[in-house]
């Protein structure tokens, strides 16, 4: 069973960014079910874009316990965010993909959501564990990967990391992982 909570737009496509049979069958099912469902030959794009906020916007909002209007409208960590959606696009750059979203625009729709909680927010109030290896750990990694330095995600990964162990929803890192981590930087 899938519970649906929000939204009516589930864009689909291959990896490989043919149009499949497949694709267009699974699409026609979900607009017959009154749902939007796009069969995008670009959608790794559409994930970096998506990505482009999540990764920024959730651990910020952790950090500081704002929602997303506050976050985008205090300059200082405006700017933050700027740098951790520049870095993200280096990435995602790096692996082929080349999003057509200026990061002004992809902050400003961030903005217009208003006073809402990021999931990592709610999660932390809730006293779950933070999907933070998920959300901006995996960015991280794909900047090891890519050889990519980015400095911004990784700090604030770090902190992140550090508030989520300090809350206890997160192990403390081994000493092995925190020589890797050491030697990667």
């Amino acid at each position: 069973m899938i519970r649906h909570l929000e939204g009516t737009r589930f864009s689909i496509g291959e990896p490989d960014g043919t149009t499949s049979q497949r694709c267009l069958d699974f699409s026609e099912a979900m607009v017959a079910g009154g749902l939007k469902c796009p069969v995008e030959p670009r959608l790794r794009d559409d994930i970096w874009i998506k990505l482009m906020g999540n990764a920024a916007l959730n651990p910020i909002s952790a950090l500081s316990r704002a929602t997303m209007v506050e976050i985008c409208q205090h300059p200082s960590t405006r700017r933050v965010v700027e740098l951790m959606m520049e870095e993200t696009l280096d990435i995602a750059a790096r692996l082929g993909s080349h999003p057509e979203i200026s990061i002004a625009k992809r902050i400003d729709g961030a903005e217009r959501v208003g006073h809402h909680k990021t999931s990592m927010l709610q999660d932390l109030e809730a006293g779950r564990e933070l999907e933070l290896d998920a959300v901006v750990g995996a960015v991280v990694e794909l900047a090891d990967i890519t050889g990519a330095d980015a400095p911004t995600l990784r700090t604030v990964y770090a902190a992140t990391h550090l508030l989520s162990q300090a809350a206890g929803r997160v192990p403390a890192p081994t000493p092995a992982q925190l020589r890797s981590r050491a030697s990667q930087n």
